[in-house]
């Protein structure tokens, strides 16, 4: 039997495919095996200050003792009683070491129109939080939101980016988890006008290009669904190639925009629903990272425990469907992100754990996993790791692997670009 396809047939068909060939190169590579937070902290931003993060941990804490303990809030808020001490001990130890893991210090919603007053903020911010990644006591990622690049503000906006930008700079340089949040995003257009300040920047800096990234807020339908008939979102990888770090999807903006009334507003109504899953598709294999919204349903006074029970259903929700970051807005609400995000991990883990090591020694089992499983459970247990739900010497004991090799099983594609 021999084939009839010539050298001729070929090399068309390679002709034909080089442009599909780039763009899965290019808009389309994949995680890169980084970190991600399992949360965003927004402040307003002249109410920060280097201890900020430990005074939050310590505040929750706080709450969390006054009312009967890690534990008990554990059982009260679902987890199962079995797994209820191992994750209260690794969320204490947490809060009291690193109780924020994304830290953005809010120049809109949260700090309002103070007119040129607003430098003077901006450059106070950008000495504190200079200051306190020299300290060590900064989060791993941090920086600011400024306000959106509507006409009423763009103005105000670029020029807090870039006073802020320069304010790090003079004070030794930008912080590696420098994040920058362009927020109410409406068009494709602003997306492109974000990218050109950045180049500008960066141009004016001697900065390499494409160092300065920024995270999009998914906050208005017509990002969503523009007035061409197409999703905006869909068209932001090729309008900012290399340069979105993630999209935030921001609850009580987008539902106000749709008329949804204020007691209707949540992360888990339709509306919300059908956003997020158009943010999957749109990101999906493009290494830009999704993170779902916030409550503003805040765990104080005599409604405390409800709020927490909310707060961490919710979180576990978010999980579930594929959103691993989230907004929290309070001290308080730090306890039960952490208490549903580690036992979302601990419950999994177990499983995750066999079926890995089975599919590395190459073992029949009940469940035959295919390489996207396997890099799907890797991906789900280095998530667990980076954020301290499960440790790497139980994945060096039960996997059988390191760390580093977990995180090549999980990220092929990246772990043969560096071979």
């Amino acid at each position: 039997m021999s084939g009839v396809l010539s050298a001729a047939d070929l090399a068309r068909i390679e002709e034909r495919l080089v442009g599909t060939d780039e763009l899965l190169e290019s808009v389309y590579p994949g995680d890169d095996g980084t970190r991600q937070p399992v949360h965003t902290v927004y402040v307003p931003a002249d109410l920060f200050a280097t201890d900020l993060a430990a005074r939050w941990g310590a505040d929750a804490l706080a709450a969390v003792d006054d009312a009967g303990g890690l534990e008990q809030l554990a059982v009260q808020v679902g987890i199962n009683e079995s797994l209820a001490a191992p994750v209260a001990e690794r969320v204490r130890t947490k809060l009291e070491t690193e109780p924020i893991e994304d830290l953005r210090l809010d120049f809109e919603d949260g700090y309002g129109d103070r007119g040129d007053a607003e430098d003077l903020d901006v450059a106070n911010a950008a000495a504190q939080v200079s200051a306190a990644v020299a300290a060590g006591t900064a989060p791993p990622f941090i920086g600011i939101r400024f306000k959106c690049f509507e006409k009423p503000t763009r103005a105000r906006a670029l020029r807090t980016l870039d006073l802020f930008i320069g304010g790090l700079i003079d004070a030794g340089g930008l912080p590696d988890g420098l994040v920058l949040t362009l927020p109410k995003v409406s068009t494709v257009a602003q997306v492109e006008a974000m990218v050109d300040a950045a180049t500008a920047i960066e141009r004016g800096h001697g900065l390499s290009d494409g160092r300065i990234r920024f995270e999009v807020q998914v906050e208005t339908p017509q990002l969503v669904l523009g007035a061409d008939g197409r999703s905006s979102l869909a068209r932001l990888v090729l309008a900012a190639p290399g340069r979105i770090s993630g999209l935030h999807y921001g609850t009580y903006d987008y539902s106000a925009s749709l008329g949804i009334s204020a007691a209707q507003q949540s992360m888990e109504h339709p509306v919300a629903d059908l956003a997020k899953e158009v943010m999957q598709l749109a990101a999906a294999g493009t290494g830009i990272r999704l993170s779902d919204g916030s409550t503003n349903i805040l765990p104080l006074g005599e409604r405390a425990a409800e709020a927490w029970a909310l707060h961490a259903r919710l979180v576990r929700r978010s999980l579930e469907r594929g959103f691993y970051q989230g907004w929290d807005l309070h001290a308080h609400q730090l306890s039960t992100r952490y208490l549903a995000t580690y036992a979302f991990y601990r419950e999994g883990y177990p499983e995750a754990a066999a079926r890995l090591s089975a599919y590395i020694d190459q073992k029949p089992g009940a469940v035959l996993d295919e390489p996207a499983t396997a890099r799907a459970l890797a991906w789900f247990v280095l998530r667990g790791v980076q954020c301290g739900a499960i440790g790497g010497d139980e994945v060096a004991e039960d996997i059988g692997i390191d760390v580093a090799t977990l995180t090549a099983l999980a990220h092929p594609r990246l772990a043969h670009a560096r071979a």
